[in-house]
């Protein structure tokens, strides 16, 4: 008599799973068994109907018949063989062959089960595949969260950096939300880290930049949702809150948020629940809430584009990172962090600075702040040239003025190194650079439609 099953950790329903068997039977019996407990089976009869499906979706399980028509399961596994994003694998077969199944485990198989099976036996070999994968997913999680860690010291001796760093230390251990306020490349992720690795919280950190998810699906990717709440869900799916439980949930560039997602987040914040989309069960939740913005939210209130009630509730202690700009002390010390830093990344040598290179480093505006000095170095370090040789590069003809353009240009391309400056500083969001630009999205479309688009009749001709 079968011992019953120990009670496990439900597997989670957003797994995909792909079963290769030529006979149309198995598929059928296989898919139907294992639809009811993840989101996505596909099946296929051959290899090559299996890969057309691979390249369209990550199958995280592959059930694979060894003999199929054309080619082996086996030789295809080898050839999958190739980088970390590779399948699981789990192979059938009907011929009782000791040497194929030994091949087989060493191409790297999950199991091997012989037919006939009884179901019960393959979903315990789905279920170990899947509990390792999970247990491989979070160890790597856990080991890149240490690295960060491990890099995420706040560098800068100044006056402002240092005041910085003792609000810091001073709040990190309490469970207030913070709203983070800098400029685009000051460092506003790196603050949110350190807040969250001296807070003592045992979750996660999850960043999200509310500024690259579409608006109709940041609810969804936030709180989650229900099954057939609307067209394409399949199943239930967690939300990033609740992925952040018992840690701290980021949400960089707050400003983007539109003003439905402020209403719902203040709800949380008041709360502490969250509402999945089209579910009707409040879910409560431990979560740090950390925003960043870099825009002055107070203005954005009084333009109607942010509630002001969401801002009083985020605003209840600020953090406020100088440009790189007005703390110029601080970018010799930069510099040797990332020339040490990326040097070791790339495998290079470290380029030597001279005085005259620091006074040039000090002296620049760094309109892209620390992100922008990281940028050069890594050049620098790339072509051996530090760069003070680099700015030597520049034509000397073309004379430049304190905006860092030629005087030479005509007024369309100033405007068009203006506008492309600003749409880089907000790493392509083109919302976010017009409102700084004082213009609608429709004008700077237009704009990059005139400047980076030929037109139609130039184009036929």
């Amino acid at each position: 008599m079968s011992q019953p099953n120990k009670e496990m950790k439900p597997l989670p329903s957003a797994v995909s799973v792909l079963i290769v068997d030529d006979e149309p039977g198995m598929r059928s019996f296989l898919k139907k068994a294992l639809s009811k407990k993840f989101a996505l089976v596909e099946t296929a009869g051959s290899v090559e109907d299996a890969e057309q499906l691979r390249s369209r979706c990550h199958f995280d399980l592959l059930i694979v018949d060894i003999r199929l028509p054309g080619r082996s399961g086996i030789e295809w596994d080898e050839a999958l063989n190739d980088n970390e994003r590779r399948s699981d694998i789990i192979f059938m077969t009907g011929y009782a062959d000791m040497d194929v199944a030994i091949k087989a485990l060493r191409a790297g198989a999950s199991d091997f089960i012989m037919k006939p099976f009884h179901l019960e036996q393959m979903m315990k070999a789905v279920d170990r595949c899947i509990e390792r994968r999970l247990l491989k997913r979070e160890n790597l999680m856990l080991r890149r969260e240490v690295s960060i860690g491990q890099s995420s010291t706040i560098i800068g001796s100044s006056d402002a950096m240092m005041e910085v760093k003792h609000v810091i230390e001073r709040v990190a251990p309490t469970n207030a939300v913070i709203l983070i306020e800098g400029g685009s490349g000051t460092g506003k992720e790196l603050v949110a880290r350190q807040l969250h690795l001296l807070s003592g919280r045992q979750g996660p950190f999850v960043p999200v930049n509310c500024g690259a998810i579409a608006p109709e699906l940041l609810e969804s990717e936030l709180f989650g949702h229900a099954a057939g709440s609307f067209t394409g869900a399949k199943g239930n799916r967690e939300g990033l809150f609740s992925f952040a439980s018992g840690g701290t949930i980021f949400l960089d560039e707050i400003g983007e948020m539109p003003l439905k997602m402020q209403t719902a987040l203040l709800r949380v914040l008041e709360q502490r629940t969250i509402r999945p989309v089209g579910s009707e069960k409040e879910i409560k939740i431990d979560v740090r809430v950390l925003a960043a913005t870099n825009r002055k939210l107070a203005d954005e209130v009084e333009a109607g584009n942010f509630r002001r009630d969401l801002f009083y509730r985020l605003n209840v202690l600020d953090i406020v990172i100088p440009p790189l700009r007005s703390r110029p002390e601080d970018v010799v010390e930069l510099t040797h962090h990332f020339t040490r830093q990326l040097a070791a990344e790339l495998g290079v040598k470290e380029v030597v600075w001279s005085h005259e290179d620091m006074l040039k480093l000090q002296q620049h505006e760094w309109p892209g702040n620390i992100r922008e000095l990281r940028n050069m170095i890594e050049r620098c370090i790339l072509l051996g040239k530090p760069p003070a040789e680099y700015w030597k590069q520049q034509p000397k003809s073309e004379m430049l003025n304190e905006a860092g353009y030629p005087l030479s240009w005509s007024l369309k391309e100033v405007e068009k190194h203006h506008v492309t400056s600003v749409v880089d500083l907000h790493q392509g969001n083109k919302s976010a650079a017009a409102r700084d630009l004082g213009v609608s999205r429709k004008t700077l479309d237009r704009k990059y439609k005139e400047w980076f688009e030929p037109d139609q009749s130039e184009a036929e001709s």
